[in-house]
This record gives structure tokens, C-alpha cells and sequence, in this order.
């Protein structure tokens, strides 16, 4: 699996305003909405459904919010850099920046979990992190993205 395969390049957004995760969440579900062709409000609900069993902050400025939905085909995201960090009650409680959001089709299974890894593994990576903050332009954030993985592989 690569991150080329899970997120489309139009599926990469830079947010000057989002002033809490509800407000990301439905940046995140316009996003959707327009490149997977997904009701926003459906994406919305799912992504605060999951946000209810515990948070999806990671920690260093990183979300990975994630929602299994009918209407997905394949594992697909949504990259979102926030040009101002917002509380989404992390796990170091360090304020959210990065937020890499996952749709999983309901019985993806083995499929869903490789993409969370993927992804995990990727922006786990500090130099990867501080090459997206230095960067933003979507265009430039797709591409540290793709090849952060590359490197990895190699």
C-alpha cells in the first residue's frame, strides 16, 4: 500500500481558520465531499462518532481521525495543514497542526489498519513533520508525503 493509492493530490488542503476540531471536521467533510463524491455531513458525523471512543491526536501536532463508511469504495484520506494549531485534546495535549484523515469502506479490515500504520509510521517521522511545516503549499505537501514514503522504503 502506498500513500499515493489512499490520497489524491486535490485531497490536500492548507486551512487558515479552523478554530476547533468540530470546525476541521468539517473542513475535512467538504474535502470529501468534493473529491470522493461523499455527503459532508455524513463524514462530519462519522469522524465525531469515532472522535467519541478517544482522540485521534497522536501527539507532535499530528490527528490521524479515521471513519469506516458504507458509501467508500477503498481506503481513501484527506491531508490538512493548519497554519493555526488548535486543541483536539492529544495524547500530549500539544495543540493539532497535521490532521491525515482516513475513509475506510465498512468491512476494510486488514486494509483500514495498513493505511492507520502507513500513515502513522509516516508523520511519525519529525523530519517529515518539519518539512510539511516549512511548506505549505499543497502542491509541495503531496509531494513530501509521497516520497517521505519512498525514502522509508528504501
Amino acid at each position: 500500500m502506498e500513500l499515493s493509492s489512499i490520497l489524491k493530490p486535490e485531497a490536500v488542503r492548507v486551512l487558515s481558520a479552523a478554530s476547533s476540531k468540530k470546525r476541521l471536521f468539517q473542513e475535512i467533510g467538504d474535502i470529501a465531499a468534493g473529491i470522493l463524491g461523499l455527503e459532508a455531513q455524513t463524514v462530519v458525523d462519522s469522524l465525531l462518532e469515532r472522535e467519541s471512543l478517544g482522540p485521534t491526536g497522536v501527539g507532535h501536532g499530528v490527528a490521524l481521525p479515521h471513519a469506516r463508511l458504507n458509501e467508500v469504495e477503498a481506503v481513501s484520506g484527506a491531508f490538512v495543514m493548519l497554519e493555526k494549531p488548535i486543541d483536539f485534546g492529544s495524547v500530549d495535549r500539544q495543540p493539532v497542526d497535521i490532521a491525515f484523515a482516513l475513509f475506510a469502506p465498512e468491512e476494510a479490515g486488514v486494509d483500514h489498519l495498513k493505511a492507520l500504520a502507513l500513515v502513522s509510521r509516516t508523520l511519525r517521522d519529525t523530519t517529515v513533520c518539519a518539512k510539511l511545516r516549512a511548506n505549505p503549499d499543497p502542491v509541495k505537501l503531496y509531494a513530501i508525503l509521497t516520497e517521505a514514503q519512498s525514502m522509508q522504503a528504501a
